[in-house]
């Protein structure tokens, strides 16, 4: 068991931190506070060609493991511009494995090159303002009309809709009535977004202003049958290739805001004197910090191995979502512990942890509740009845 990192692997994260230094939290806080979709980091991180690091290179991408792309993720958080930064790209690294794994070829020549060159920017259409976690129930139809699908419905928490070109949709081209299974019956598309057909509202929200979250409103909109992925009423079965990919580089994210959190708490408490003493030797200080150093590193052993296991092809579910509620805990703890070790500096936007608070709530709750994942383990790994 080895768990040094490769020469591969220490170039990209330094390849990364290259990239991410000319983005300063100046830039950060600006986009905090006036938002915007941060294009310079993107089309930056772009034409180093990092953007398809999990894509195939007869696609145009790098061809690495979610290994690779998790050290990218916690990177590219740990630099400063924590989810902001991370939530910029997120859905280029992960969300297209549906396509790799099951498009045609031409599905995959056609649809993967412009997210690999920056050229198209997707959003992933799944959630929905009544069913929640609950995919199955998903309520967006897709009926099929000769060569064309007409899709109506609504979703919610769309991250990035506001700059997308394109939208991984997953809607119900069969009654749930008239299907065995809840899973059957949901089909997967990658279609044009159609800004005549899909009304984009942006939610405000808590934080990460820099990354629109939104809800949609999809009327009529017309989606050719060669958009469909796979094959129809499988879609479910499709996307869950994605999710696992998504928990752990989120968990990496999360990692990597904490330890940006806690080097910021660090060295305020080596540097803050309060009673003619640096407040870093007072242990309640210390302790709290290195608890949060040790939560830390605990959270990125499980997102490697985690990680290891999907490169590996090798079923990672209970370790891809032990690693998500890992990180997201540890994260939240440091995050929050670097606001009260800067006291009430830590409640001033110039200090820059209480963004990192208020970023860190993403991986903690989303893509799923640190209560579903317990559940989840409960249930398929203790075989404990099923909660819910």
């Amino acid at each position: 068991m080895d768990f040094a990192t490769t020469d591969q692997q220490d170039s990209i994260r330094d390849a990364i931190e290259k990239i991410c230094s000319q983005f300063d939290d100046t830039y950060w806080l600006t986009k905090d506070r006036e938002g915007g979709f941060p294009h310079e980091f993107y089309d930056a991180i772009a034409r180093a060609g990092w953007l398809g690091i999990c894509i195939p290179e007869q696609f145009g991408g790098s061809g690495l493991g979610i290994m690779e792309a998790a050290i990218m993720m916690r990177a590219i958080s740990e630099a400063g511009g924590g989810m902001s930064a991370a939530s910029a790209i997120h859905m280029n690294v992960f969300g297209l494995n549906p396509v790799v794994v099951f498009g045609t070829d031409e599905q995959r020549a056609r649809m993967l090159p412009g997210i690999v060159e920056g050229r198209e920017k997707a959003c992933f259409g799944v959630t929905e303002p009544n069913t929640g976690l609950n995919t199955t129930q998903l309520k967006t139809r897709a009926v099929r009309k000769g060569g064309r699908y007409i899709v109506n419905g609504q979703k919610v928490w769309i991250s990035t809709a506001q700059v997308a070109h394109k939208i991984l949709l997953l809607a119900r081209t069969t009654p749930l009535e008239d299907v065995k299974s809840p899973t059957h019956g949901l089909s997967l598309f990658y279609a044009d977004f159609d800004r005549a057909r899909i009304t984009v509202h942006e939610i405000e929200k808590m934080g990460r202003k820099a990354i629109d979250s939104n809800e949609l409103f999809i009327a009529d909109f017309e989606i050719p049958v060669e958009d469909r992925i796979g094959e129809e009423g499988r879609g479910f079965e499709y996307i869950l290739h994605g999710m696992n990919p998504e928990r752990i580089l989120i968990a990496a994210e999360a990692v990597g805001l904490g330890k940006l959190a806690l080097s910021r708490a660090a060295a305020y408490a080596r540097q803050r004197v309060v009673f003619n003493r640096p407040i870093g030797q007072n242990q309640a200080i210390q302790h709290p910090l290195a608890k949060n150093w040790m939560e830390l590193e605990a959270a990125w052993l499980m997102t490697m191995s985690a990680a290891w296991q999907y490169d590996q092809g090798l079923p990672c579910g209970p370790t891809a979502n032990s690693a998500k509620y890992l990180a997201g805990e540890a994260g939240f703890n440091a995050c929050q512990q670097a606001v009260m070790t800067h006291g009430g500096f830590g409640y001033a936007k110039e200090y820059h942890v209480e963004r990192y608070l208020r970023e860190v709530m993403i991986p903690r709750i989303a893509p799923i509740s640190p209560q579903l994942i317990l559940s989840f383990i409960g249930e398929k790994v203790l075989g404990l009845p099923k909660s819910y």
